[in-house]
């Protein structure tokens, strides 16, 4: 029975219906968008429920008529249906797990001289001044327990308007920075798409040049394949050529030995002079003379010539030495007509490989150096081909030569492949709305908290620094830009969803009797790139709130639609 209800509250229930008989003037606790269901000054009909009617004097009268509690839009009297939230009041039917909603947002606050909000209508007549949304105390006007709310919404309604000032402020500056962000991604987009098309022409060019050197190393092969050594001129065959260019070395070698044994019995004859001159300043000079230095002279000639002397002249030697300077007419030594007139079906390279064996047994000694190095100058002109080591085959310097250049050209073919993997990689990469991220790339944030000093950097990884040791743990390693949902409390104090940008970190290093260490970077709308706050939800699974100017709403018609409480 409604006589049941307090007579109080009936009273001035009562009054506010009878005020509302002004169509001028609306029921206690209903909004400017809801009053044209409150016009009529005789009956009211549910919002939702058109179907059922009520007397106006009905309307707050403390008791709920209406199944979407449209009746009671000033008391607590149907705080049991389900809340809606302002967004949410076009849907007038109710939730969609089939339970009934309340039709109104709440009880309307006007809060002159600040913001108007609505209150929950399980806070009106609760005897707490809800100051925070209701600060003019209107949803205390029962005065329940001797509540009286006094109305401060000038002075609150100042402070908000101060902080609201900056708040708009910094999102001016977040805003400018986030058009910079989106010129700079824009500008290293067109960097890395130029550089995709460069390298694709130098990677195209570096094909062309590999297919050109790997036909000349067949060439190459080819032809150390079918020669020993080069032909010689008009009708002489191979080995004529090279006992040739072996007689001139000779030649040129022979001349050079004699120029150095000419130098070497000068320098001989002239270290005899110097020591027959020594010999007599030692006998001849005067001791009593006190000089220090001439008798540091005399000591040091004495130890010289107290030590043992090999001959300075071998004769053995020296014979050889002058076998070797003879002309061939006058020597022994090779036959080189002999040579001149071989016939070509021999087998040409063993037979230059054992030139040493036709050399006379003194002079092997003394010229083995000499072969060996004018062996090597034959390889190197291309006369011979490579010697053949611990009977292994070898290739010629020549092909060596073109085998290097092969390698050279397909590691660098190799090299331009994997930029241009990493640059394509790149552009398929989601930044985000705009690729605004990119401009973002690589920029690391840092935040102390206790023991450890977490660090973001942002596509990359993310980090835990001990602060002990200063060693660095992975807490993973940049994987997708995703969305996710988060809880907000939302202006009437209600906990509601929010779907915000994230950025998703895996493949850190494992944890002991563990997963490998994650992180989701959750993003929201800030002045600066800044860590607020790192949490482990999970064992080695971490999260942290970030804020970056990258994510606020507006600033381009490029940038998607960002969530609506996604702002500063």
């Amino acid at each position: 029975m409604r006589f049941s209800q307090s007579l109080f509250l009936l009273a001035v229930a009562g009054s506010g219906a009878r005020a509302s008989s002004d169509k001028t003037a609306r029921p206690r606790g209903v909004a400017p968008d809801f009053a044209k269901y409150y016009q009529d000054s005789k009956t009211f009909t549910c919002i939702s429920n058109p179907a059922i009617q009520v007397p106006f004097a009905a309307v707050n009268d403390d008791y709920c008529d209406c199944p979407d509690g449209s009746d009671e839009p000033g008391t607590s009297a149907c705080s049991h249906l389900s809340h809606k939230s302002p967004l949410d009041v076009a849907d007038r039917f109710g939730s969609t797990d089939g339970s009934v909603a309340n039709a109104l947002p709440g009880f309307y606050c006007k809060n002159k001289g600040h913001r108007p909000a609505y209150v929950p209508f399980q806070r009106v007549n609760d005897g707490i001044c809800d100051y925070e949304l209701c600060c003019d105390g209107s949803d205390e006007w029962a005065r329940v327990g001797g509540t009286k709310c006094e109305d401060r919404c000038k002075e609150i309604g100042k402070k908000w308007r101060k902080e609201e000032e900056q708040r708009q402020k910094s999102m001016t500056t977040a805003l400018r920075k986030k058009q910079a962000l989106l010129a700079e991604a824009k500008r290293l987009h067109r960097e890395i798409e130029d550089q995709t098309t460069r390298l694709e022409a130098e990677v195209k060019d570096a094909e062309a040049q590999v297919g050109v050197l790997e036909n000349e190393l067949k060439a190459v092969e080819e032809a150390e394949r079918s020669k020993t050594v080069r032909s010689g001129g008009k009708g002489k065959g191979k080995v004529s050529a090279l006992v040739g260019v072996a007689k001139a070395r000779v030649e040129e070698l022979r001349d050079a030995l004699l120029e150095v044994r000419q130098q070497r019995d000068e320098a001989q004859s002239r270290l005899a002079e110097l020591e027959s001159i020594l010999s007599k300043f030692k006998v001849e000079y005067n001791p009593n003379f006190n000089d220090e230095g001439v008798k540091r002279a005399v000591r040091s000639w004495e130890d010289y010539a107290a030590r043992d002397k090999t001959e300075i002249v071998n004769q053995a030697r020296d014979r050889d030495l002058t076998e070797i300077a003879k002309t061939d007419s006058e020597s022994s030594g090779v036959d080189w007509e002999h040579w001149e007139n071989e016939d070509e079906g021999c087998k040409e390279a063993d037979l230059i490989y054992q030139l040493a064996g036709y050399l006379p047994p003194s002079v092997v000694a003394f010229i083995e150096e000499k072969y060996l190095a004018f062996r090597s100058f034959l390889e190197t002109s291309g006369f011979l081909a490579t010697a053949p080591e611990n009977n292994s085959p070898t290739e010629s310097k020549a092909v060596t030569k073109a085998r290097d250049a092969l390698k050279s050209q397909e590691d660098t073919l190799r090299d331009l492949n994997n930029k241009l993997r990493d640059q394509r990689t790149d552009l398929e990469t989601d930044y985000g709305p705009g690729g605004i991220f990119r401009a973002l790339k690589g920029q690391c944030i840092s935040r102390d908290a206790g023991e450890y000093t977490y660090e973001h950097c942002f596509f990359q990884e993310t980090k835990q620094i001990s602060k002990k040791g200063g060693s660095s743990t992975s807490m993973g390693r940049f994987n997708k830009v995703a969305s996710t949902v988060v809880e907000e409390l939302n202006d009437a104090g209600d906990i509601v969803l929010i779907e915000k940008v994230a950025i998703e970190y895996d493949r850190g290093q494992h944890c002991w009797n563990g997963p490998n260490r994650s992180t989701k970077v959750v993003l929201e709308c800030g002045e600066d790139n800044e860590i607020l706050k790192t949490a482990e939800d999970e064992k080695c699974v971490y999260s942290m709130l970030v804020t970056t100017p990258a994510v606020c709403p507006g600033g381009e018609e490029s940038v998607g639609a960002s969530p609506s409480k996604d702002e500063l």
